[in-house]
């Protein structure tokens, strides 16, 4: 037996150590296929990712486009004591954080349940077409879907007609909350579900036939069978909804905004885009914007460190 057949019969036997040697030396020789694949990902991230993070400092200056960033006058913390001192901070504060604390309260627990009801059906032919009709408002953009919503909830609107009615809910800063957060339900709930689908058909089969036979019932079942396979994916995605708290799209707040509801409707990211983009005040909104992503940062570490501290040191 030659050498090379000694060592391939011996590489199940191979330390770890070894391996990795192995590895970097085949790594080394064959470095320029692995840097073929990897310069366009890397190019990508850092010209789309990085190079723009220098942005950051137009939020400490008093930003001049002609002078532009390395020349114009920098000011300190100004933008940032402007935007916590204005008598608007805790309106678009409270805006932001009511829009996104109530929609995971009734957002995050749907597409559970519908993976849970999803996988109580037996037959695919049924079960895929369910799923098709639930996956496809992914699939429409958040302006058709604004337009959408007008539409079905203006006076002269289905809901309106249905119930005799001539309300304009579009003006209702009361009702501005419930339409955006059952929008967003309506539309990614079922694409949401798909992770915990996926996961729950690593449920023990077995386990969950003994359940039955032992007279578990369907909650009883959930518990003891479906729900250990989907728990640390639950936990997973908590934790990255929980961190992104701060993060609303001012796409669809804006698209659903009238003159008549700004008082719950006015948020950050709206905020920021109106000073920056309408009105040219470029260092205060990118300071805004700094500050929306430095709370988002402390919210994702806080809750990671809350859950692991809750789930045996598990965390992300």
């Amino acid at each position: 037996m030659g050498k090379k057949s000694v060592t391939a019969a011996k590489g199940g036997r191979q330390s770890l150590g070894e391996r990795l040697h192995n590895t970097l030396i085949y790594v080394t020789h064959h470095w320029q296929l692995y840097l073929l694949f990897l310069l366009p990902a890397l190019a990508l991230t850092l010209v789309f990712k990085y190079i723009p993070m220098g942005g950051i400092l137009i939020a400490f200056q008093k930003y001049n486009p002609f002078k532009g960033v390395w020349a114009s006058e920098f000011v300190g913390f100004k933008h940032f004591e402007r935007f916590l001192s204005s008598p608007d901070f805790m309106t678009y504060l409270l805006n932001t954080l009511k829009l996104s604390v109530y929609g995971m309260l009734w957002g995050f627990p749907i597409p559970i349940i519908l993976a849970f009801l999803l996988n109580r059906i037996e037959s695919k032919g049924i079960k895929k077409k369910i799923q098709l009709v639930l996956y496809m408002p992914n699939f429409v953009s958040v302006i058709v879907l604004c337009g959408i919503v007008r539409i079905l909830l203006s006076v002269t609107g289905p809901l309106n007609q249905l119930f005799g009615t001539s309300n304009n809910f579009m003006v209702m800063p009361e009702a501005f909350r419930t339409i955006y957060i059952a929008s967003g339900i309506w539309q990614g709930a079922g694409w949401g579900s798909i992770v915990y689908t996926a996961a729950l058909s690593n449920a023990s089969q077995d386990l969950k036939e003994a359940a039955v036979i032992d007279g578990a019932n369907i909650f009883q079942q959930i518990k003891a069978v479906e729900w250990p396979a989907i728990k640390d994916m639950v936990l997973m995605q908590f934790i990255l909804q929980a961190g992104n708290i701060m993060s609303i799209g001012f796409e669809k707040a804006y698209a659903l905004q009238t003159d008549l509801n700004l008082k719950t409707s006015e948020i950050i990211s709206t905020y920021v885009y109106k000073k920056g983009l309408i009105d040219g005040d470029y260092s205060f909104s990118t300071a805004v914007g700094l500050f929306n992503t430095v709370i988002n940062v402390i919210l994702l570490v806080m809750v990671n460190k809350i859950v692991a501290k809750m789930n045996d040191g598990k965390g992300l």
